[in-house]
């Protein structure tokens, strides 16, 4: 086993799932998977947020759906820790599609659709540093 280093990720616990009240069965698997729920805070994206936040898939087809379902109610956005955590909650999320997604995984669980697939995460360290500071650093997106 290669050693293990401390790591952050972002998951975003998604409007499907805070509107069917998930919170709670999602921070307990993700806790159970051995990762840290450092900060978290419920709010609601506003498009401009969406936008920036997706910036990367603004030329796929599915970008303003996208932007559109992240905005239809509130979500919950949540800074975690622990070893090796951008590819431990990865792991844990389960494949985009929910009806792909291994079971005991987090979609495979909540997920409705690709669209309403319960959670975010991020893909890699880089991404996972910005997206962090996006929305919990005194970094503001004007």
């Amino acid at each position: 086993m290669g050693i293990m280093t401390m790591q952050q990720t972002l998951c975003i616990i998604k409007p499907d799932a805070v509107q069917r009240h998930l919170e709670d069965a999602i921070n307990d698997m993700i806790v159970a998977a051995g990762l840290t729920i450092r900060k978290q805070k419920r709010l609601r994206l506003t498009q401009e947020q969406a936008q920036n936040f997706y910036a990367v898939h603004k030329e796929r087809p599915f970008f303003d759906d996208l932007c559109r379902s992240m905005t239809s109610g509130d979500v919950v956005v949540q800074w975690l820790e622990g070893e090796d955590a951008v590819q431990r909650y990865r792991t844990l999320m389960g494949a985009t599609n929910p009806s792909e997604a291994a079971a005991g995984t987090i979609r495979a669980a909540h997920g409705q659709s690709i669209q309403a697939n319960a959670v975010h995460g991020s893909d890699s360290l880089d991404n996972a540093q910005q997206e962090i500071a996006f929305f919990f650093e005194s970094h503001q997106q004007q």
